[in-house]
Order: structure tokens, then sequence, then C-alpha cells
């Protein structure tokens, strides 16, 4: 039945086809063979007129003989004559045969016989007419008309038609027995390499020899299809399933069974420090600890980075190796040391004052140092010196993590070809032309393609990247499936959103009451009960948008002036890179502007601004957070930005505005949230004024979308899809080298 609709699809379009050429080739016939015979007719009408000529002459000199009449009598009797007129030079009918209609003149012929089809209708039926001269050796001495019989065209058109119309049946019954035959055969061919497919020959083996050969484009489309169909499938697992330790540390023994798991970052994820005598061990908070420690812990992996801690070096072995989380011993934590030069140099040099604002569009000028260049490349060339010591397979899994290490992932690859690399960049990345001024963008570029898999926050900073790439080196680039193939490697290039990890149940029930977090922050920073707050947690950076923050409450109540007294703006900037002419420089500004709009709107008992320039732990975070009326995230170019994320996550009230920047990564998962340009203090300060004045049940709904979203997107799912696609890179490369053993050896 299938066959024969699939049969049906070709016969009907073919049909109609050859009645619709037969229905325009019959008429079209028709006239052509009419203008073939009118042809042939004049051309026998003129022979007879020549024929003819010198008797008519003779007959013309005498008028009186009977002579002309008789021979026009003899000359109709021919069956295609059917009549003749003999008209004077001037018109006039002078002789006519007894066919010849009385009512067709000499002037009215010759309009008929210059005509394209010169035709009458008389009493026989259709008549030819012919408009000639006679001559003799003086010229023209009368007109003949002929007139000759066409029915004899119209019965040859009628056998016309007939072979016509028996001749396209016959090629359309041959063209559809064609068909016929061709599509049954080619069904049962597409058919059997069809359920070839479905076997996997053509996609994971080799297409069968039986199988059509046309189907190879066909394989070819659907390995296509199928990969852009898994991209879609790992997509889509993120918001089905919610992401937790144990759901990492399953897939950490069902995709990366046995294989060794390396972790590269500056920070450490246990300090040693020493107070007093005794040796303090301090878990900094950071979320890249949070969700890579659980695989560090299920596979005994290890964790190379910076010892800072002041007691760091009293710990380790004799191989700089120590065993956490302290007491429990489950991985290892290789702690290399650097010098106050090397440190200078790497860190504070080329890493934050080179990268971080070449790749912030903060409108800070970077400073590039050849001696800064030399300690990032060497204490990058240490780290992957420690990989290798560290390596106990020559292909193992290795996180490397941020702009610290960007030379990294080629020093591995160089010395283990087999390592997995995956290399995560924290912040963002700009566009080919900004960072063009790099000095070494070349170096950058060819170290971080080291990488097997290449992870941005955005698909915006990818595309920035593979731009650059694509701009600065010779490299074959796949934009359809992000990949880059340099030098015979090939890196994937995708966005890992990073989040932060959901607070669980346990945590959530140690939390104070949101009246009990707002009594105590009103209390310690002395401000009345019913006082609104505003917060922002930042670093002391420049890149934070602090500045245009504080312009923006500044800018509140100059237009909003109820707002005085009753508002005030709390600003946690914890001190980072204090070193730094550039950071001390923006921190001075800070100082200056909070006190300018503390002495221009505030009295006594009363600031508007209120900055804290100190260090607050977790805990101390989440009172502030839990207590907020608003919280501003108004960086000027951020990665991410996970503050956002911790203010949502700790308003289990469902209570409380975020104000977010739309240059901070989390604004395209965070749409709930009220996006402000922080160049645009207007904009800014009518968010500012509007959170504080939003009723409640529209402060819910927001938060409540958010917190779902923070939720399913935590920071275990960004782990889980890195490793998820190194599973993937790995069991492919496992598959192809396989494959490699069992093909022919071509040089034999």
């Amino acid at each position: 039945m299938n066959t024969l609709r699939l049969q049906l699809r070709f016969l009907v379009p073919l049909v109609l086809t050859l009645i619709a050429a037969a229905y325009l080739a019959v008429p079209l016939m028709d006239r052509l063979t009419l203008r073939w015979f009118s042809r042939d007719l004049n051309l026998r009408g003129s022979l007879v007129t020549k024929t003819l000529s010198d008797s008519i002459a003779e007959g013309l000199q005498e008028p009186g003989s009977s002579r002309m009449q008789s021979l026009f009598n003899r000359v109709v009797q021919d069956e295609r004559l059917v009549g003749i007129g003999l008209c004077s030079l001037d018109g006039e009918l002078l002789r006519r045969s007894p066919g010849f209609p009385r009512s067709l003149t000499c002037a009215k012929a010759e309009v008929i016989g210059q005509q394209d089809e010169p035709q009458i209708r008389i009493e026989g039926g259709p008549a030819h007419v012919g408009f000639y001269p006679v001559t003799d050796e003086n010229g023209p001495i009368a007109q003949l008309i002929l007139l000759q019989d066409l029915s004899f065209v119209e019965h040859r058109s009628q056998d016309t038609q007939k072979y016509l119309i028996i001749l396209i049946a016959g090629l359309g019954g041959i063209i559809a027995l064609i068909t016929v035959v061709v599509a049954q055969l080619s069904w049962r061919g597409w058919v059997s390499g069809a359920r070839a497919l479905l076997r996997g020959e053509g996609l994971i083996s080799p297409l069968m020899s039986s199988a059509a050969p046309e189907l190879a484009p066909f394989a070819a489309d659907l390995r296509a299809r199928l990969r852009d169909l898994e991209d879609e499938y790992r997509r889509s697992l993120g918001p089905e399933t919610e992401w937790n330790p144990e759901r990492l540390r399953a897939l950490l023994r069902s995709q990366l069974r046995g294989d060794q798991l390396i972790v590269v970052a500056n920070r450490e994820p246990y300090i040693h420090d020493k107070v007093g005598d005794e040796i303090v061990v301090k878990r900094p908070a950071s979320g890249l600890v949070t969700a890579v420690e659980p695989l560090l812990r299920a596979c005994s992996g290890t964790w190379i980075a910076h010892g800072s801690g002041t007691a760091d070096a009293e710990v380790v072995d004799a191989h700089d190796r120590v065993l956490v989380p302290p007491g429990k011993d489950e991985y290892t934590l290789r702690r290399l040391w650097l010098s106050e030069e090397e440190e200078k140099g790497y860190y504070y040099g080329f890493a934050n004052e080179g990268l971080w604002p070449l790749c912030h569009v903060a409108h800070v000028r970077p400073v590039f140092r050849e001696s800064d260049w030399e300690h990032y490349r060497a204490v990058n060339q240490r780290f992957a010196d420690a990989v290798v010591a560290e390596a106990r397979s020559e292909d193992p899994v290795v996180l490397v993590q941020d702009y610290h290490f960007a030379l990294l992932p080629a020093m591995i690859r160089k010395k283990l070809p087999r390592a997995t690399i995956l290399t995560f960049w924290h912040i963002p990345w700009p566009n080919p032309e900004s960072f063009g001024i790099c000095p070494w963008r070349q170096e950058i570029l060819e170290g971080m393609l080291g990488s097997t898999i290449l992870g941005f926050h955005t698909r915006f900073h990818c595309k920035n990247f593979i731009e650059t790439v694509d701009r600065y080196l010779e490299a074959r680039i796949e934009h359809e499936h992000s990949t880059i193939s340099f030098h015979d490697d090939s890196t994937f290039v995708e966005s890992y959103p990073i989040s932060i990890e959901w607070p669980t149940e346990q945590t959530q029930a140690a939390w104070l009451p949101v009246a009990q977090c707002r009594q105590n922050v009103l209390a310690r920073l002395g401000l009345p009960p019913d006082h609104r707050i505003a917060i922002g947690v930042d670093r002391f950076d420049y890149t934070k948008g602090i500045l245009e923050r504080i312009h923006a409450v500044e800018r509140l109540l100059e237009k909003h002036p109820e707002w005085i007294g009753q508002f005030s703006f709390v600003q946690i900037a914890a001190p980072s890179r204090g070193s730094l002419e550039e950071y001390k420089s923006f921190q001075e500004r800070i100082h200056a502007l909070t006190a300018r709009v503390n002495q221009r709107f505030g009295r006594e008992g009363y600031q508007p601004v209120h900055l804290l320039a100190v260090h607050h732990d977790q805990a101390a975070l989440y009172e502030l957070y839990r207590a907020a009326d608003a919280c501003m995230v108004t960086s000027l170019h951020d990665g991410m930005n996970l503050v956002c994320k911790e203010f949502v996550a700790a308003r289990d009230d469902e209570r409380g505005v975020l104000i977010l920047s739309r240059f901070a990564g989390a604004a395209r998962e965070m749409s709930q949230a009220l996006i402000v340009n922080p160049y645009h203090v207007e904009e800014t300060a009518d968010a500012l004024h509007r959170s504080l004045t939003m009723p409640e049940a529209e402060q819910r709904e927001r938060m409540a979308s958010l917190r779902m979203t923070v939720r399913e997107f935590n920071v275990y799912r960004w782990a889980g899809r890195m490793l998820t696609d190194a599973g993937r890179w790995r069991l492919r490369e496992r598959i192809e080298a396989r494959v490699q053993r069992h093909q022919p050896d071509l040089t034999t």
C-alpha cells in the first residue's frame, strides 16, 4: 500500500503534465500545419499564374472571344482549384469561373490575400485566397484570383491530432511503466539502506557494500543531525533534574570511571595559617571549591594550587603534598611555592594589571611589562610540570581554572598529548580589536587552544573568542559545532554559566529569621527599625560599578528627597589588590565620593551611604542579604557575578528586589531582576526607587522565579555539564582509536 502511494505521487503529476502538454500542443500543431499548407498553396498559385499568363494576355487582346472563359473552365476542373477570377489593373472583375463567389470583389480579394491566413469560407468549405499579378513582356496587365480548396488541410490536421495524441499517450505509458519499476526498486533499496543506517552501519561502522551508495551523503547528514540532537539533549537535561553532589559522584562513576582528575587553580581549597602557636585550617568561600571538591573526594584526585597560607609549608610532605579535608584525607592538595618577585610579576603584574583590564570593558588601560610576561610564562610552566608529575596515567582529566593559566593547556598538551584538558575562563573575553593590543596575543591563544574543552560564562564570550582566533591565528573553525582545529588538535568552545551551591535544608534551618536579621543589621548600623536599606557586596574593584552605584544613590535622593532620612545604602567592599596603583586610586575616589554624598544629604544620626571596607564571612553576608530591601549588582563588565545569585538564594521569604547590570553575565539568566545600564545614572536611580516602592505581590512573583532559576542552574550543574562533555569527548577519542587499529595499513 505504501509503495502504491509512492508510485501515485509520481504518476498523478505525470498524467496531469501529459494532458496539459496535449492540450497546448494540438492547437499549436493546427496553426503550424495551416501555415505550412498556405505557403505551399501560394507557391502553387504562382506557378498556375505563370502558366496561364500567355493565354490570359492573348485573351485580353480579344475581349469578345470565349477562349478565356473556356480556359478558366478547364483549369477549375482540378480538384484543388475551386474558383478563378480575373481583375483588371483598375480592380474590375473581368472574368470568373462558375464556382467563383459573386460576393468576392477584386478589392476584397486583394485585402484577404495579404493576411497571414488568407482564407474565406464558401459553400463547399474553407478556401485559400491567392491574389497574383499577370504579366507580359511589358509588365503587369491584370490580376488573377485563385481560390484553392482547404478541406483536405482539415482532414490532415485531424489525422495529425490523432497521431499526436497516440504518441503522447504511448510515451506517457512507457514513462509510467519505467517510473513504477524504478520506484519499486528504489523503495526496496532505500528501505534496505535505511535499515542498515538504523543498525549503525555508516554511522559508527562503514556502510555495507550491499547498501545503496547514494545513502552515503544521507549517512553523513544523519551523523551531523545526531550530533546536533546530542547537544540539544544535553542542554535539556539541566532544568529537569536537580544537580547535587550525589549526582556529580554518580556521573563520575559512570562516565569518568577510573580516570584521574587533576584541578589546577591559583586559589587552594584549604589554607593553613599560623595563629599564635597553633595552625588553623581555613576553607575560603568559593563556588569553584564547592563544585569541584565532591569530584576530587570521589576519585581521590589532586588539586594543584599556590600555597599562600602562613603555615602551608609546615604541613606538607617532602613532595609538597597534603591530604585534605583535614581528618578525612580524601584527596591530595599539591602546593607550589612562589617567590615574592614571581607572585608580583605573575599574579599582580601580568594577570591583574594586564589580562584583567584587557578582558573587562571598564576603560582602565592594561599594563604589559616584559618582565611580568616572563614570570607569567615561567609560573605556568611550573604548574604544567606539576601536573605531569602528579599524573598517574597518560590521559588524566585536567581542570584548568581562570586567566592565571592561559598558557598552561598547551604546556600540558605537549607533555601529555592524550590528556583531556578542560579550561574555564571565569572572566569575560573581549572582542578581537580590544584583545589585539596584547603584545603576546598569539602565544595566549595558542596556549588556550591546547584545551580539549574551553568554557566561558556566556555564548557571547564564546563568540568573541572564536572571532579572536579567526582574526589572529590560522585555524579551521566550525561555527556550527563551536570547534576550533589548530595544529591537528580540536578544541570545543562552549558556554557553562557558573553558579552557586543552593543552600541545603540544614543550612537554611540555621539561618536567623528575616525579621531578626533585619533587626540585627539596623541596630549594628545605628538605624531605626523602619529604615529602608539597599546593599552592594563586591571586592574593591573598578569593574564592579561601585562608583556608578553611589552616584545613582545620590541622584535618587535628588529626585526623591522624601527618602532622605528614610533610606540608606550599605556597600560591602572587601579590600583587594591594594598594592596596585590603579586599585589604590580607585579606593581613594570611592572614599571621597562617599564622604561628599554623606556631607550633602547626611544629618545628625543619619548618613545615606555606609561604606564597609572590611572582609565579611559568609554568615555575615547572608544576614545582610536577608535584611536588605534591595540588592544592587551594577558591574560595568562581569563574567557572571555570583552576588546576585547569593542574594536570591538567601531570600526564602521571597521578598527583596534585585537590581542587575545588563553587562553582567547573570543578566542573561535572571531576566526577572530589574535590568539596568550602570552607566545611565538616571535609569539606575529610577530602578532603585522602583525597588523601594514595589508591591509585595510583585516582589514575590519576581523572587520566586529567580529562586527557581538559581536552584536548577546551580554550581553542580555547571561542573556536571563540563564533565559530561569531557566524558563524551574521551569516549569518542577511544572509539576513534579502536577504529584506527582496525583500519588496513595503507602503506603496505
